[in-house]
């Protein structure tokens, strides 16, 4: 179903699955194709969007009038280049960072470090600082560049004035050290303000642009946060995690310079938001929720961006403010109002703040973009991320909470094909990635939608050791591959069964890079639980993986023994060491150039099962690394993938497939 093209006027405010047939056949399209729109900003009169714009293998930008909704110039980076971070620095210049694929590391583009500018009347473009300053036809006419093997990004673009922004600079080799500069927009020019007094520092600016804080950490991997009353003060360390054993982290400064806001954790509980005292140092809460860390900050829409609320993901998304009363949370509270059951953002206001560019979307709709009248309070829809989505077709996305067998409790997701009972379907459990800090979320996700149309419920669960749920939550999973973690996702799946969700005969494992690894630690420590497995782009022999990342750096060697382990316990929580336990088919994909995790793992797991008589099919894809990216790989996986559980779970293949048994 196409998006209903209107003005939303907010003062209106083996076995077939039993209770549902799966779908003969599952169309991939619409789960390959990526955003068509990323993002939008409008610009600070309004006159223009500044779009993002997919095209096989590339992101360029656009300049849309916004009048006619017509493109007047625009940016095509070249093949496998993403532009990303998009900055309206003035009403006819943008800033923007460029992100490449390079095959072999994350299926995401990774930032190259590299600033641009552009003029949004003419699309002229210039490099203005990175890594290929200098190089023929990237900005060689700006003279006052500097040529200089740095990694860099805007932390303040400098609210009134026109020609400079402050950015940190990181330089390449072995000194890890930072400086907070000053850029000239138009010339490139750059300005030493200071250096950062800690390892791989993040800085933040006052309301005046003048840096104040700094926040990194050294190879022990333990933060620490210096502050500084002004350019003619020295660094004070308020806050040493080695000390305190908690992460503080700046967000910003209220709308008089004082107080400075603080993300901060607890020992026990989620993160919570801080008024730091400038003078005394004390801290003050300001906002906390009951289970999850501040996802998203909420800042206000004048010139200060000063901190006024966040977003939290405990299940469904939702916001909390400091003033219930602020401009910001009126507008937030109309907006969900009008768009009821689905997330939405203001990403961004024109400077007089009678227009914002409005996101809304959900765990079944990839999302719209909106241009809000805060005078009219009406919404007018611009673009569509992904039009080929019909969000009424999706299936349902429920949060859902159990306890694991030690009690604590484990937040999660589950997906029912649409029109399901939800009761003895066929089910995926479908372990995240990561594992360090990463964790599921209510928004649209491409697997998950997929599989509930081939007819399975699908389980996401936010084991011990994932992110969002504060320190203690994310700790408990040190040290715990093929332990606790593994556990919480066996205690998610009886969970399941108990409910009555899923049927016992027909429930299958699969994840991704640490999903993959907990797939088939899955299979291997439940032989009875689970028919099948699934390990795409997964690390599988965990000597082997502490022996790729020791030859990194100091800091992912510590990280390494922190969070997986060391000695003799990394040989015994290693699948490919547990071959012979596995006693249900399995399926392995690699992407051959993979730098993450090496088809090698994938190939010595295959060795292993096959060694041991196990079921075991593969596809290996050439030119792909961690995630595959070309769209063709993606169909033959998703084909491959469908099939194998077609035949072990009873769904639906993909179109064009073979059907049958």
């Amino acid at each position: 179903m196409n998006v209903v093209r209107c003005a939303v006027r907010l003062l209106l405010a083996g076995l077939l699955i039993a209770s549902v047939p799966a779908a003969a056949q599952v169309e991939l399209e619409p789960f390959l194709k990526k955003d068509q729109f990323s993002t939008i900003t409008i610009s600070p009169t309004g006159e223009y969007y500044a779009v993002t714009v997919q095209s096989g293998d590339r992101t360029g930008l656009q300049i849309v009038r916004r009048a006619d909704k017509k493109a007047t110039s625009g940016v095509n980076p070249g093949k496998n280049r993403h532009i990303q971070d998009i900055l309206w620095v003035s009403p006819n210049r943008i800033l923007f960072a460029v992100a490449e694929k390079y095959f072999g590391e994350m299926d995401q583009p990774q930032p190259t470090g590299e600033i641009f500018s552009v003029n949004a009347e003419t699309g002229q473009s210039e490099l203005l600082v990175g890594q290929r300053v200098g190089a023929p036809g990237l900005g060689s006419r700006l003279q006052k560049k500097k040529e200089e093997l740095i990694y860099a990004w805007v932390v303040d673009d400098l609210p009134g004035d026109d020609q400079w922004v402050v950015i940190t600079a990181s330089p390449f080799g072995a000194d890890p050290s930072r400086r907070a500069e000053l850029l000239d927009v138009y010339t490139g020019e750059r300005k030493f303000i200071v250096r950062a007094p800690v390892s791989s520092a993040h800085f933040t600016t006052d309301n005046t642009g003048t840096v104040r804080f700094a926040q990194g950490a050294g190879i022990d991997n333990l933060s620490k946060l210096f502050y500084r009353d002004g350019d003619e003060s020295e660094w004070q360390l308020i806050n040493d995690e080695a000390s305190t054993h908690v992460i503080e982290a700046p967000i910003g400064f209220s709308a008089d310079n004082k107080p400075a806001h603080l993300q901060a954790e607890h020992a026990e509980g989620p993160d919570s938001i801080v008024a730091l005292n400038l003078t005394t140092k004390a801290r003050t809460e300001a906002l906390r929720d009951a289970k999850a860390d501040p996802l998203t900050i909420i800042r206000s829409f004048d010139a200060a961006s000063a901190p006024v609320g966040a977003v939290f993901m405990d299940g469904i998304p939702k916001t909390q403010f400091f003033d219930k009363t602020a401009p910001e949370a009126r507008l937030q509270r109309s907006l969900e109002a009008a768009f009821d059951g689905r997330s939405v953002q203001v990403t961004s206001t024109t400077k007089d703040g009678k227009l914002a560019v409005v996101w809304a979307g959900s765990a079944t709709n990839p999302g719209e973009f909106y241009l809000f009248n805060t005078v009219e309070k009406s919404a007018d829809l611009i673009f569509s991320r992904r039009g080929a989505i019909d969000p009424e077709a999706m299936g349902e996305v429920r949060p859902v909470e159990f306890k694991a067998r030690d009690g604590l409790a484990l937040p999660g997701y589950l997906t029912v094909p649409k029109d399901s009972t939800g009761k003895n379907l066929p089910t995926v459990i479908m372990p995240h990635g990561g594992p360090i800090e990463v964790f599921d979320k209510w928004e649209f996700d491409d697997d998950v939608q997929m599989l509930a149309k081939a007819g399975y419920a699908v389980l996401q669960v936010n084991f011990r050791g994932s992110g969002n749920y504060g320190r203690a939550f994310s700790h408990a999973g040190s040290r715990e591959w093929g332990g606790k973690m593994q556990d919480d996702l066996t205690d998610a799946t009886k969970w399941a069964i108990a409910q009555g969700i899923s049927d016992p005969n027909h429930i299958c494992i699969y994840g991704a890079s640490y999903g993959g690894f907990a797939s088939l630690m899955g299979v291997a420590k439940e032989p009875q639980l689970y028919r099948c497995a699934v390990g795409y782009v997964g690390v599988y022999d965990l000597p082997m993986l502490v022996a790729e990342r020791k030859n990194r750096s100091k800091a992912i060697e510590t990280e390494r023994r922190e969070w997986v382990g060391e000695g003799e316990m990394l040989a015994a929580n290693s699948p490919t060491n547990m071959a012979d336990r596995i006693k249900v088919p399995v399926l392995l994909v690699a992407g051959e150039e993979d730098k993450v995790a090496p088809a090698a793992h994938t190939k010595k797991m295959e060795s292993a099962l096959r060694k041991a008589g196990g079921s075991v099919e593969t596809l290996y894809v050439p030119n792909e690394g961690h995630g595959f990216y070309v769209e063709a790989n993606k169909r033959a996986y998703y084909t491959k993938l469908l099939d194998f559980l077609a035949t072990h779970l009873g769904g639906a293949k993909a179109a064009g497939a073979k059907q049958g048994k």
